[in-house]
């Protein structure tokens, strides 16, 4: 296998191509699992972007779950990562599930939020995925707060502190 290009700098085309094998891996795995699904592709902030929608009377709800979506994710990853050997960074959505991802991780950064602010003192958030802790980064940022992740692997996690 060639060695992998972790550029993160990909063009569209790239990214297109890169979800067509996604969308081709989901649909062999929705067919063989018996799962209805409609698939959408886009190109969003430089990454390839999947949707699995359930369509009417879909068994799509079986999947949609945040952590079998994102160890879908990872798989969908690998996959591509062979049939390209690229490294993806793609994000994978099945029935909304990323919104109600980024809902609860939201409500939940908000809480710590309004600790840190009440007490001054730091906090320390469970680690989370980069995606996560890029949201968490964003909304902390936003309140006027200070965040840094610290850590290796699956351990880095942020931390939240007034600015100095």
């Amino acid at each position: 296998m060639a060695e992998l290009d972790e550029s993160k700098d990909r063009t569209v085309k790239q990214l297109e191509e890169e979800g067509d094998v996604a969308a081709d891996y989901l649909e062999e795995l929705l067919d063989i699992t018996d799962l209805d699904g409609d698939i959408d592709i886009d190109v969003r902030e430089g990454r390839a972007y999947l949707a699995v929608a359930a369509g009417k009377d879909s068994n799509l709800d079986l999947i949609s779950h945040p952590d079998t979506v994102e160890a879908l994710q990872e798989l969908t990853r690998l996959a591509v990562q062979v049939k390209t050997s690229s490294y993806s960074r793609l994000i994978l959505d099945v029935g909304g599930s990323r919104q109600a991802k980024i809902d609860q991780l939201t409500k939940a950064v908000s809480k710590f939020i309004d600790k840190v602010k009440d007490s001054g003192e730091p906090y320390h958030l469970k680690p989370m995925s980069s995606y996560e802790r890029k949201l968490a980064h964003d909304l902390i940022g936003e309140a006027g707060l200070h965040s840094e992740s610290e850590g290796e692997g699956r351990d880095r996690h942020i931390v939240i502190s007034k600015p100095e």
